[in-house]
């Protein structure tokens, strides 16, 4: 009893560390979701200057995805991996339940990347200095 109680410590410490190092990806996720949702007019306005894409093509990613900030991912992904947004749309439906990992990794995105890590860390939609392309 006495040895177990060493481990089952080291192994909650462990456990621990490991949910807080994943507890950063994507946090901005749930208020994305909760402003976008408010305004939605706004939101697909906001997609379209983003990432100059036509009212039918951020309509087909809405229609497509669970929430609205699977579509932004989306059109980041296809942003981050310059393939075509129906390659992106078919490697989400492939790895949805997967993650975006894998997704990423599949459209040649390394999930390691800078540019990968700070799209998990943060979007650049709802900012007022959010980046334009062609910028």
């Amino acid at each position: 009893m006495r040895r177990t109680r060493p481990i089952l410590g080291i192994v909650t410490l462990l456990l621990f560390l490991a949910a807080t190092a994943i507890a950063g990806d994507f946090d901005w996720v749930r208020d994305f979701n909760l402003r976008a949702g408010k305004n939605p007019r706004d939101f697909r306005a906001r997609l379209a200057g983003r990432f100059q894409a036509g009212d039918e093509q951020i309509g087909a990613v809405i229609d497509d995805v669970s929430k609205p900030s699977e579509a932004y991912i989306v059109f980041r992904l296809e942003e981050m991996s310059g393939q075509p947004l129906d390659r992106v749309m078919a490697e989400y439906e492939y790895g949805r339940k997967k993650g975006w990992d894998v997704i990423a990794k599949r459209l040649g995105v390394r999930p390691g990347s800078k540019e990968f890590r700070a799209m998990k860390a943060g979007q650049d939609l709802f900012t007022e200095d959010a980046p334009r392309k062609g910028k």
